[in-house]
């Protein structure tokens, strides 16, 4: 076994200008930069069980925002380090570029390549805590900005070994230091798919999330969650080794073929993320087009003269490529992207010698991805002719515009705003009610294509669609370009009601299929228009939804009421918790049915009591069935299943927390809260009109620019890659081929329902 000491820890100094210049090590002092920080701890950890030592890590948020990392390894060494002359726990955590990652000798294969990770995240934490479990005995020290406040001390003794950090990330340094769950997740679960061995635990004390992901399918249940369409092949699987006298390469692979048209490929070095891809995944890619192209020359007898490219075939291709090699050379610290030469001509051979071994023992799934791609060729020739098409009606003119643009007279892109608006009532008054100079309308007659399944051919065959790329400039497909839009605000402008909200996904799946670089950069948005406008004398006020309005109403109605002991921001603060208390009630009684009993549940809780409790409203329990209660009511006999679907669904969960912070005031109220906030709104109400908007169309156009489309005034919500996709996901699950998670779906959702216009 290799000698893991002091001696192993090789030092290139330099510390200081981490916090100086911290987006040089970390990417950026965003979101993404102090994830990153997790990741750096996390990535050593994975390195200790790359190497054989490790097979549990855990990763906490605590409740004072601070984020625990643990692993079972060896531990961090602590005896004197040779040359620093201080301990070799210290001197990882103290100096830029000190770690065990490069001789080649304790760690073959290492993410970590660098060896900055944990010193850079001791710079950029306000206080660091390093606790090591090694030899028999517990070590402790602590840091603060990247400096020790305490010596590494001996303070218990113990069986086991391993290592853990705690940190709290500098509010000097990031513009916050609030950790999201769905974005550790996610990092987390490639780990372990990527690492079948291990087993890593997260909880979130503040969301309240504790999971565990281990998945011994590896990469072959990893390359199933990449898309949620119907594969039409097997999943395809390799594991190879390369080695000569000064290299040596795993290339590991799992890939299926989809019935959609988008390629997801995801890779990986040493279990380090590279989006960029690399020479790992260029390889894979080459060797794959090679495989496929081969058979079909040999196999398949195309009668048309068609010529497969290797964009054919990445139609529908879902991939994970990860290899483990020594002394990657990545292109940044957040090796984004694998630079080693030598890797693509490796990956490619390995790719292409076993996909046409596979092939011949498996011509049943050569032929099906075979035929993908022919089809994807011809889809190709065909779309190349439709955008020639619409290339020639893009070229910017007055006449080659779409007729039912309204544009702007700016012609810079950083000015102009390009408003999709649902319908030509509501574009009518967008046109009237916009400033010209920078706002340009564009109405849409209806529901636009669905293009979740749709090729670049396909989606250019809607005249609606075939009008929005016109509009924008950019082209589609082969001719995208992102540089020559128009417009750099696109704002989708639906009405605040189902139909709406339905227009606003096909909206975001298409960009999301077609023109996602638009997405990426930032350019999308989804307009805001209120839901209400109340008026009483000389008060009017647009309110967006029911919250909002519940908030407003609050406002308007509070100094009706005076309670003896407790101040109007106090009442405030128990008003709105009410009016959240009784929209969750209101919720869970959709979904579960018999109001009173779920208060009662969230109140009290003791079934012993439900009897009692019931008889002040003179309701009876008629009969019992296990968990099922039959109860006579004021409205019939109504039923409720009393279990712990219920007690642990979300909703109950939240409305329990919110009755808690109401009862700190149940002393000073001694009424019932949902009763006081009732006779608030009611004395708000009185006099007043108070209008549901079921459309845009209803607005005046001076209503409209007012509380829409006002810079000033306006609210507008930037689209994420991550909106599009769940919205391109959400369409796959209604209008996909797959009707069992449908039906789930449904079944479990119709209960909750809202807002349907008939």
């Amino acid at each position: 076994m290799t000698k893991y000491g002091a001696e192993s820890i090789k030092v290139l100094k330099g510390l200081e200008a981490v916090r100086k210049r911290p987006g040089m090590y970390i990417g950026d002092t965003g979101i993404k930069g102090l994830h990153h920080l997790i990741y750096e701890v996390v990535d050593n950890a994975i390195d200790e069980a790359m190497a054989g030592y490790a097979t549990e890590i855990k990763v906490k948020i605590n409740k004072d925002g601070s984020v625990t990392i643990s692993d079972n390894g060896r531990g961090i060494p602590v005896d004197i380090h040779p040359e620093e002359k201080i301990p070799a726990a210290t001197v990882v955590l103290t100096v830029l570029h000190a770690g065990g990652k490069f001789d080649n000798k304790t760690y073959k294969v290492s993410g970590g390549l660098h060896g900055v990770g944990v010193s850079v995240v001791n710079a950029l934490s306000k206080k660091l805590i390093m606790t090591i479990k090694r030899d028999g005995k517990i070590y402790r020290q602590e840091f603060k900005r990247g400096k020790p406040i305490t010596d590494l001390e001996v303070i218990g003794k113990t069986k086991e070994s391993g290592t853990t950090i705690q940190f709290w990330p500098d509010e000097e340094i990031f513009e916050t230091t609030k950790f999201s769950s769905d974005i550790l997740r996610r990092r987390l679960k490639e780990l372990a798919y990527l690492n079948p061995n291990i087993t890593i635990y997260f909880e979130n004390e503040i969301d309240e999330i504790k999971e565990t992901y281990h998945f011994e399918g590896g990469i072959k249940d990893f390359v199933k969650t990449l898309s949620n369409k119907e594969c039409i092949t097997e999943i395809i699987y390799y594991n190879e080794h390369y080695s000569d006298k000064e290299k040596s390469l795993d290339v590991e692979v799992a890939l299926c073929y989809d019935i959609g048209y988008d390629e997801k490929v995801l890779s990986f070095v040493n279990n380090i993320r590279t989006p960029e891809g690399g020479t790992h995944e260029s390889g894979f890619r080459a060797g794959l087009s090679k495989a496929i192209i081969n058979y079909i020359n040999k196999n398949m007898n195309l009668k048309e003269n068609i010529k497969i490219t290797g964009d054919d075939v990445k139609e529908g291709l879902n991939a994970i490529v990860s290899v483990k090699m020594s002394e990657p050379q990545f292109e940044g610290q957040t090796k984004g992207k694998l630079g080693s030469s030598y890797v693509k001509p490796i990956v490619q051979k390995l790719t292409y010698e076993y996909l046409t071994r596979y092939f011949e023992e498996n011509p049943n799934t050569a032929k099906t991805i075979s035929q993908k791609a022919i089809a994807a060729a011809k889809s190709r020739i065909a779309a190349k002719k439709a955008r020639e098409l619409t290339r020639k009606q893009t070229k910017i003119g007055v006449g080659t515009l779409p007729g039912k643009l309204a544009d702007c007279q700016t012609k810079n892109p950083e000015e102009a705003e390009l408003y999709l608006v649902e319908g030509d009532s509501a574009g009518g008054s967008a046109k009237q009610g916009r400033d010209r100079y920078f706002q340009a309308i564009l109405p849409l007659r209806g529901k636009i294509l669905n293009t979740q399944k749709s090729s670049d051919v396909k989606a250019l065959s809607s005249e609606e669609i075939k009008n929005i790329i016109t509009a924008l400039g950019t082209g589609i497909g082969k001719d995208f370009d992102a540089d020559k839009v128009r417009y750099k605000k696109i704002i989708i402008m639906t009405d605040a009601d189902v139909d709406g909200s339905h227009i606003q996904t096909l909206i975001m799946t298409f960009f999301f299929n077609h023109l996602r670089d638009l997405i990426e950069r930032g350019y999308l948005y989804i307009a805001q228009p209120p839901l209400y406008r109340y008026k009483k004398g000389k008060i009017e006020k647009y309110l967006k939804d029911d919250k909002e309005l519940n908030e407003f109403l609050i406002e308007q109605g509070i100094n009706s009421v005076d309670i003896e002991g407790i101040g109007k921001p106090e009442l405030r603060e128990v008003l709105k918790n009410a009016a959240i208390y009784k929209i969750l009630l209101d919720k869970l009684t959709k979904r579960f049915g018999v109001p009173e009993v779920i208060r009662f549940l969230i109140e009290d809780g003791n079934l012993e009591n439900l009897e009692e409790y019931l008889n002040k409203f003179k309701f009876s329990i008629i009969s019992k069935h296990n968990n099922h209660y039959y109860i006579q009511t004021n409205r019939g006999l109504e039923e409720i299943t009393i279990d712990e679907k219920l007690i642990n669904h979300p909703l109950f969960i939240e409305a329990k927390k919110v009755y808690e912070k109401l009862k700190e005031y149940k002393d000073l109220i001694k009424g019932d809260f949902l009763e006081l906030l009732e006779e608030v709104i009611s004395q708000a109400r009185k006099g007043a009109h108070i209008q549901r908007y079921k459309g845009l169309g209803e607005m005046n156009p001076e209503q409209l620019w007012e509380t829409t489309m006002n810079p000033e005034n306006r609210t507008l919500i930037q689209v994420t890659l991550e909106d599009a996709k769940k919205a391109a996901k959400k369409f796959e699950l209604f209008m996909g081929n797959e009707v069992a998670p449908r039906r789930e779906y449904i079944q479990t959702n119709a209960k909750e329902v809202e807002n349907i216009d008939i």
